[in-house]
């Protein structure tokens, strides 16, 4: 599977989020303003990390913001937020966190193929750094190889 659409709309550059909570919710605003899920998709995202803990932080500096496919997805896409100060999830290892991906994927099938497309991104050890200090959505998507719609 390629990586979900990452629209201009779904990016938010060097945003200040308060905390973990407010950061996943700047994750989930861009998923619904790009079309790709309903507003409530974030208060999911943020129960499934208080029921689960902060696993979502899959390597230094970046957290992978999702919930399960369901009425709160419309279709599947991808947001990005990079944080202008970095926040704790609370992950012993990984934090703080400067870059929230968020991800909504519409059918169970598809879920796992496409965190999977978006964790390859990150193979590339230089990609966090480059997301963080991108200055255009242009950039992001291009570092991110992701279609812009």
């Amino acid at each position: 599977m390629s990586l979900p659409p990452l629209p201009e709309s779904a990016i938010v550059l060097t945003a200040d989020a308060e905390d973990w909570r407010a950061a996943v919710t700047l994750a989930g605003d861009a998923l619904a303003r790009s079309g790709a899920a309903r507003p409530e998709y974030a208060l999911e995202m943020i129960r499934m990390i208080e029921e689960h803990g902060p696993y979502i932080v899959i390597a230094p500096g970046l957290a992978l913001a999702h919930a399960r496919p369901g009425p709160g997805v419309l279709a599947d896409g991808l947001s990005i937020v990079t944080l202008a100060a970095p926040v704790n999830f609370g992950h012993p290892h990984n934090d703080p966190v400067r870059v929230v991906l968020g991800l909504a994927i519409a059918t169970a099938e598809v879920h796992l193929a496409a965190v999977a497309a978006v964790a390859n991104v990150f193979n590339n050890p230089a990609a966090i750094g480059q997301l963080v200090a991108a200055t255009s959505a242009a950039e992001v998507q291009r570092i991110m190889g992701a279609p812009g719609s």
